[in-house]
């Protein structure tokens, strides 16, 4: 089976390994990635630990928790990522998160910021 990212490497050779090491990826892309396959398996601490601190939302962890459980996730659509490699310290990444909510299909469509520090990569939060 293909990762929940939309990857087509199994989960185990995909985004566990980053779920188990604490988030540490080479690009933003693959962090965006990762955190999907959270939400998907509503893995909160996950969340919590590649969310940048000065934009973390720790008071709204379990509510968040609870509305990954709540809805079935169908696939994620990376549209574009700018910078975001290895080499760089920032990136945005846009993209697409379709699930199933009450009886209908919903998307969550986002241009997200990453920023690099101390060589880990952190979600920071919406992109102007």
């Amino acid at each position: 089976m293909d990762c929940y990212c939309g990857n087509t490497k199994p989960y185990e050779a995909c985004c566990e390994i980053f779920h188990k090491n604490g988030g540490k990826t080479e690009t933003a892309e693959q962090l965006m990635r990762s955190r999907y396959s959270a939400f998907v398996l509503a893995n909160g601490d996950y969340l919590m630990l590649t969310h940048h601190a000065s934009t973390r939302p720790v008071k709204e962890k379990k509510a968040i928790v609870k509305w990954a459980k709540s809805v079935q996730w169908i696939k994620l659509e990376v549209l574009e990522t700018s910078f975001g490699q290895a080499s760089d310290t920032e990136g945005t990444v846009t993209f697409n998160a379709y699930f199933f909510e009450q009886g209908k299909v919903d998307v969550i469509h986002e241009k997200s910021a990453f920023v690099k520090t101390s060589n880990v990569w952190k979600y920071l939060g919406l992109s102007n």
